[in-house]
């Protein structure tokens, strides 16, 4: 049977997918990835990539009966993903790292060193499905069956290639069954609460983060409001989110939020929530999981954040190979940097960046 790797965070669903792969006769072994010192992370918060995660882990493989090896990719990880979060931040957009992690660490890095060793496939604990078409001879990324728990967002990234040599046990499977079969099997992590934070700042504190690892003079700003007129002083464009209403630090005897952030002009624009909702976006550096450019207008349903609903839409391709999405409703809070997905039906067509 063909050799996969498994990439296991030390959490009950990437333990699930290792094990499922093992019963079906794969030649499993696990990896966890040492992405930063562990020290830095605080054992009480909901994160990954603990020291106690590789712990975890290892007892799982132990447990099954497979080997365990952990893969220092801390140099590529800061410049990658800790690095680009900070310079995103920095030029007031709000970035989403684990997109970044999934693009250049996951299945890149560790499909290369999975290569390198002698193994046919990669896997992940991932809820999406990968499907062949046998139409178009290519593999789709498609939503798992637990919508709930769909993770189609987060993998706009992966290419044909990536995909072709990825396994995703978990596509066909609701969290209660991945659970029921986890404490069946007797893992130490069967119970184990989900990870919620962004693994290297898991305190929730992105300005602090990013005052500790940026060389960048942080300073004090103009609130403005939607007329560009100021009405307050911020302290800093990196303490405030697209869509955010508490903690602005200013009252003005109605609900206000953050509407725009100018990093260059250093000014938050705050203002009524009907300013947040947008017609129209662009989007840029776009990955088409089929590997082919849009080349026409095309129909679509998309969302612009991970836990949003998807919503119609028409794209249209742009010079450069940017795109254009008109909404048929007006969308809530898209923020440059994030990210901003297409699909058809359940298949996911690919995503990029919101300019």
């Amino acid at each position: 049977m063909a050799k996969v790797m498994v990439g296991m965070s030390g959490g009950v669903d990437s333990s699930v997918a290792a094990k499922l792969l093992s019963d079906e006769g794969y030649d499993v072994t696990g990896v966890t990835l040492k992405l930063f010192d562990g020290e830095e992370v605080d054992e009480s918060v909901r994160t990954c990539c603990s020291l106690s995660d590789v712990e975890d882990a290892r007892n799982v493989a132990y447990k099954l009966g497979f080997d365990h090896l952990v893969f220092n990719f801390k140099e590529d990880f800061h410049k990658s993903v800790m690095e680009y979060f900070v310079d995103s931040y920095l030029r007031g957009e709000t970035p989403n790292p684990c997109i970044e992690c999934n693009k250049h660490i996951k299945f890149d890095k560790m499909l290369r060193r999975a290569e390198e060793l002698g193994f046919e496939y990669i896997s992940t604990g991932h809820y999406v499905r990968r499907v062949f078409d046998e139409k178009s001879g290519k593999y789709q990324l498609v939503r798992p069956a637990d919508r709930s728990k769909d993770q189609t967002y987060v993998l706009y990234g992966i290419t044909q290639y990536q995909l072709s040599k990825t396994l995703f046990p978990l596509g066909g499977l609701n969290k209660s069954q991945v659970r029921e079969i986890a404490e069946k099997s007797g893992l130490v992590n069967s119970k184990k609460p989900d990870s919620q934070d962004i693994c290297f700042v898991p305190d929730g504190d992105y300005a602090g983060f990013i005052s500790k690892n940026s060389d960048a003079v942080l300073k004090c700003g103009d609130f403005l409001n939607t007329s560009g007129e100021k009405i307050g002083t911020h302290k800093g464009v990196i303490h405030y989110t697209v869509g955010q209403r508490k903690g602005l630090g200013i009252s003005l005897g109605k609900p206000a939020y953050v509407i725009e952030k100018d990093a260059l002009k250093n000014t938050v624009t705050i203002g009524d929530e009907k300013y947040l909702y947008k017609n129209e976006i662009e989007v840029y550096d776009l990955n088409w999981i089929s590997g082919e450019q849009l080349s026409a207008p095309l129909n679509v349903t998309a969302k612009t954040r991970y836990s949003q609903t998807e919503a119609e839409a028409e794209i249209y391709p742009l010079d450069g190979g940017n795109v254009r999405v008109i909404f048929k409703n007006p969308q809530r809070a898209p923020a440059k940097g994030q990210a901003a997905v297409f699909y058809n039906g359940d298949i996911l067509l690919g995503g990029g960046t919101i300019k």
